[in-house]
């Protein structure tokens, strides 16, 4: 039975996605991912335009979100990331980590 519990929770969470655990609204985290995100990220986070620049699609929404609190805060060290960060609310911050971890990565898996 407890095997069976097990089972049907992973494929209830496997279905649903990470986006349905964010707490964020994906779909207005997608009009702010267009206005300034979107230059260095892709509109939909698979646009790595250099190392500095990573693929952001498909990262947990809690990554996302504890990185950007980071960039505000100055614990993670980028001028670039804390400018941008500064000027966002919690909900902004919400909002762009649904976004960005609703989006497929084209990421590969190097196993």
């Amino acid at each position: 039975m407890k095997a069976i519990l097990i089972t049907a929770a992973a494929v209830a969470i496997s279905v649903t996605g990470p986006s349905a655990l964010a707490k964020g609204n994906a779909e207005s985290g997608k009009a702010k991912a267009a206005q300034v995100c979107a230059a260095c990220h892709g509109p939909d986070g698979n646009k790595p335009t250099g190392p500095d620049f990573p693929v952001i699609a498909g990262q947990h929404a809690d990554y996302l979100k504890r990185a950007l609190v980071d960039y505000k805060s100055g614990k993670r060290n980028n001028p670039i990331m804390k400018g941008f960060a500064a000027t966002l609310s919690n909900q902004d911050m919400e909002d762009l980590s649904a976004w960005f971890a609703s989006q497929p990565s084209k990421l590969v898996s190097r196993r």
